[in-house]
C-alpha cells in the first residue's frame, strides 16, 4: 500500500495547497531536513540525587488500577500444564492483587505491562554506546508536548530501555526513513533510504516483517548508523513497549484477591537462525516466584464477554486452547455458586457443554473443572469436530431459545470453521436451509446469545 499511497499523498498536498496557499513567510519543510525530537534528553550529574522507585515498587494505589497506575502484583505461581513433550508450552500463572481495589467478573481481561529481558537490554546499550545507569531528565522540545507518563523523571537509561522502549517489535517504514538522518555510512545510507522509499517496499517487507526482524536485529545490521543515535532521539525512532491483554482463568468467588491466567508461550521459527519469542510471554514465563519477590504491573479491562446472570441458563463454550481461559472462570464462579449436574450427566455445571480443544470429554466436568487444572491432548481433534460429533445435544440447546454460545481463541481459521459446524448442525439437526442456518447463527450473534472473543 505505501507504494500507492506516497504518490497519492504529493498529489492530495499539491490540491490542498493550491485551495489553501501557505502564509506569506512559511515553507514547505524539505524532505532532507531533520525535524527536531519531540523530547531533549538532559543527563543529570552522578552525585544527584536518585528517584525514588520506578514502575515495579509495591505501593498502596490511590486509585483503581489503570495503564497509567498500574497495580505491582506479586507472582504467587507459574507452572507449566502441558506435559514437557507437548509442543506448546502453556502456563497456569497466579498473581495477588490483595489491596488494589480490583473487581472482576467472568469475561474481564487483564492488562500487563511487559519489559524487555536484561540480556537484550545490555545489547542495545552496547550498540549505542549507553551507559544503562547514567541519570537523565525529558523536556519536551514544543511547551504544548506532554511528558511520557509512564516514565519516571529523572530515569535511568536502564529503566527506559527495560521498562518503554519496544526493542522487539518489527520496525515500520518511518524507523528506517528517521534512521537514514543518522548514518554516516554511504552503504548503510543508501540502505535506509531505499527501506524508507516507495519503491523499497518490498524489499523492506522481506527484510523485516517476513522474517519477523526485531529492531534490535535491525541496529545490528547497521552498526555505523546505530553508534551514531543521538539518544535525545530514541522517544521518535522506537515505540513504547504496549500492554497486553489475557482473558482472566479465574473466578473472584473461588480465588479472592487472586488473578489467574492461562498463557501460551510464543515460540516460532522463520528464516532467522534465532527463534522468535514473544515479548510479554517470554518474560512471564521467565519469572520464577521461588527466586523473591517477583512483581508485575497490572490492571483490569471489563471484557467482551458477558455471561448470562440466570446459573440455570444452558451455556454452549467453545474454546481451542487457551481459549477455555474465560470458560475456566465462569464454571468456577457457578462451582463457588453451589451449581453442580447430575450425576453421569453430559452437560457440566448448570447446563454447561465444553467443546474446547483437547480437553477432556463431555461429561468429565465434576472433578476437573472443580479442580480447575487443565490437560492438553496430543492429537489433533478440532472444536469444529466436537460441535458436529454433539450435535443432537447443540441443537437441544440451541432450539431451547435460551441456550448462549461462546468462542475464544485464535483467530486464523479456526471461528469461520466454528461457524460452517454450527451451521451445519442447524441444517441437519434442525432443518433449515444454508441460508437460513446463516441467517439463524446472525440473529443469535444480533440478540448477544452468541458472543466471541478472538485474537490473532
Amino acid at each position: 500500500p505505501d507504494a500507492v499511497v506516497d504518490p497519492w499523498l504529493l498529489a492530495l498536498w499539491d490540491k490542498i495547497l493550491a485551495l489553501y496557499p501557505l502564509t506569506p513567510g512559511l515553507e514547505i519543510i524539505s524532505p532532507d531536513v531533520r525535524l527536531p525530537p519531540k523530547y531533549t534528553l538532559h543527563y543529570l550529574a552522578e552525585d544527584s540525587p536518585h528517584p525514588d522507585g520506578g514502575l515495579l515498587q509495591p505501593t498502596a494505589p490511590r486509585a483503581v488500577p489503570c495503564e497509567l497506575h498500574p497495580f505491582a502484583a506479586q507472582v504467587v505461581s507459574n507452572q507449566r500444564v502441558t506435559a514437557e513433550s507437548h509442543f506448546q508450552d502453556v502456563r497456569l500463572i497466579e498473581f495477588d492483587v490483595t489491596g488494589s481495589g480490583i473487581t472482576f467478573s467472568a469475561g474481564d481481561v487483564v492488562m500487563i505491562q511487559p519489559q524487555n529481558c536484561p540480556e537484550d537490554v545490555q545489547q542495545f546499550c552496547q550498540l549505542l554506546r549507553l551507559d544503562p545507569d547514567r541519570r537523565f531528565v525529558l523536556k519536551p522540545t514544543e511547551p504544548s508536548t506532554s511528558l511520557p507518563a509512564l516514565l519516571p523523571q529523572p530515569c535511568t537509561i536502564r529503566h527506559l530501555v527495560t521498562h518503554y522502549l519496544d526493542i522487539s517489535c518489527v520496525p515500520r517504514r518511518s524507523f528506517f526513513e528517521l534512521l537514514s538522518y543518522f548514518s554516516t555510512n554511504e552503504l548503510e545510507r543508501e540502505k535506509l533510504q531505499e527501506f524508507s522509499s516507495a519503491q523499497g517496499q518490498e524489499e523492506l517487507y522481506s527484510y523485516c516483517n517476513r522474517p519477523r526482524r526485531t529492531t534490535l536485529e535491525t541496529l545490528w545490521d547497521f552498526p555505523h548508523t546505530t553508534c551514531a543515535i543521538p539518544p535525545e532521539y530514541l522517544l521518535d525512532l522506537i515505540p513504547r513497549i504496549r500492554p497486553r491483554a489475557f482473558s482472566i482463568a479465574s473466578s473472584m468467588l473461588a480465588h479472592p484477591d487472586r488473578i489467574q491466567i492461562l498463557m501460551a508461550v510464543v515460540w516460532y521459527k522463520t528464516r532467522l537462525s534465532k527463534p522468535r519469542r514473544g515479548l510479554c510471554s517470554t518474560w512471564l514465563a521467565s519469572l520464577n516466584p521461588e527466586q523473591g519477590d517477583v512483581r508485575v504491573p497490572l490492571w483490569v479491562k471489563k471484557g467482551g464477554m458477558k455471561f448470562p446472570a440466570d446459573p440455570d441458563t444452558p451455556v454452549i463454550m467453545i474454546g481451542p486452547g487457551t481459549g477455555v481461559a474465560p470458560f475456566r472462570a465462569a464454571i468456577q464462579e457457578r462451582v463457588a455458586q453451589g451449581r453442580r449436574a447430575p450425576k453421569n450427566s453430559p452437560q457440566g455445571p448448570g447446563g454447561l457443554l465444553e467443546l474446547g480443544l483437547g480437553l477432556l470429554p463431555v461429561g468429565c466436568y465434576q472433578g476437573w473443572w472443580a479442580q480447575c487444572c487443565v490437560s492438553l491432548q496430543e492429537e489433533k481433534v478440532y472444536v469444529q469436530h466436537r460441535i458436529r460429533e454433539n450435535r443432537r445435544l447443540v441443537w437441544e440447546l440451541l432450539s431451547s431459545g435460551s441456550a448462549h454460545v461462546y468462542l475464544a481463541g485464535k483467530a486464523k481459521q479456526m471461528p469461520a470453521a466454528v461457524a460452517e459446524a454450527l451451521q451445519s448442525v442447524l441444517q441437519l439437526e434442525g432443518g433449515l436451509s444454508p441460508s437460513e442456518a446463516e441467517e439463524h447463527l446472525a440473529a443469535l450473534e444480533r440478540s448477544q446469545r452468541f458472543q466471541s472473543e478472538t485474537w490473532s
